[in-house]
């Protein structure tokens, strides 16, 4: 079973394709993106990916958390499932 993977404080000049050959030797890669901001397209500094073999995505989490990249201290964990917005993702107009 595939598991999904949270990578933080990524330099912000990280590629998708950087990212995936970053966690490529742990596993087959399904999925690597860069979070990106939708206004500016600038990445966040985070992103995920998706290694198909859960022993995979484990020895990446144990081996890349706290490991330098780029001069950069990577965040390594599993993903937690999305939180659904509270206002419903309309800017607040439900907090009454």
């Amino acid at each position: 079973m595939a598991k999904k993977l949270y990578v933080g404080n990524l330099p912000y000049s990280t590629t998708d394709d950087q990212l995936k050959d970053l966690f490529s030797s742990y596993g087959t890669v399904s999925e690597a993106i860069v979070i990106s901001d939708r206004n500016t397209g600038r990445s966040k500094g985070f992103g995920f990916v998706t290694i198909d073999e859960d022993g995979g995505a484990d020895k990446a989490v144990e081996t890349l958390n706290g490991s330098d990249f780029e001069s950069r201290q990577l965040v390594v964990n599993e993903a937690r499932p999305k939180e659904e917005r509270r206002d419903g993702g309309r800017f607040g107009r439900d907090r009454f």
